[in-house]
């Protein structure tokens, strides 16, 4: 008696299921109106699908290492601002000296540039710590192309250049440090792309 009863309910709700679903079919009857292409015998619908970036999960076990990503996560989000600057202004400035022709133009207009940039940022500058630092020379080679020591030579000359190299060396810096994506950089290049997609 009680596996007839069993049946008669499983032989209900999948007739009763059924009706359901053919009343949502009569529901949605709707037209889209889409591009498509005929390969042989078929048409097929052409969709474009706004693009998805996939980011690694990072999963660390120890209390440490999330303190210490979440450091670094501080760190490049103090840093990244200045290096974006820094790439625009560097171009902007590409652009300008290679309008000028005269020697002492160039380097009046380089001076002027700095001191620009000295009266706008120094402070805020000031305030990196020496991690941010570090971050902001790879950084600046990221958004350049350039190292920092490079740029300083390129724009100020190679004694100055050399100055700076040796003062960034006493604070635990290299203003000749390349950016590496791939490798020792990794973690801030994820870091920064967050940043710019906008999770982090």
């Amino acid at each position: 008696m009680k596996e007839s009863l069993k049946y008669i309910v499983c032989i209900a709700l999948f007739f009763w299921t059924g009706q359901i679903l053919s009343a949502q079919e009569k529901e949605q009857d709707s037209k889209l109106l889409t591009r498509g292409i005929i390969l042989e015998e078929d048409t097929l619908a052409l969709i474009e699908l706004p693009g998805v970036s996939i980011y690694e999960k990072i999963d660390f076990d120890y209390l440490y290492l999330k303190r210490r990503y979440r450091r670094l996560i501080r760190n490049v989000k103090k840093a990244y601002p200045y290096a974006k600057i820094a790439g625009v202004r560097l171009r902007e400035l590409d652009n300008h000296l290679a309008t000028l022709g005269d020697e002492e133009e160039i380097q009046a207009f380089i001076d002027e540039a700095e001191k620009e940039i000295m009266q706008q940022f120094e402070k805020e500058v000031k305030r990196l710590t020496v991690t941010q630092g570090v971050i902001l020379v790879k950084l600046i080679d990221r958004e350049t192309g350039r190292t920092s020591y490079q740029v300083i030579k390129e724009l100020k000359g190679r004694l100055t250049a050399f100055f700076w190299q040796g003062i960034a060396r006493i604070f635990g810096n290299n203003l000749k440090t390349e950016y590496d994506p791939g490798g020792s950089d990794r973690i801030i290049e994820d870091i920064v792309l967050g940043i710019e997609a906008g999770f982090i």
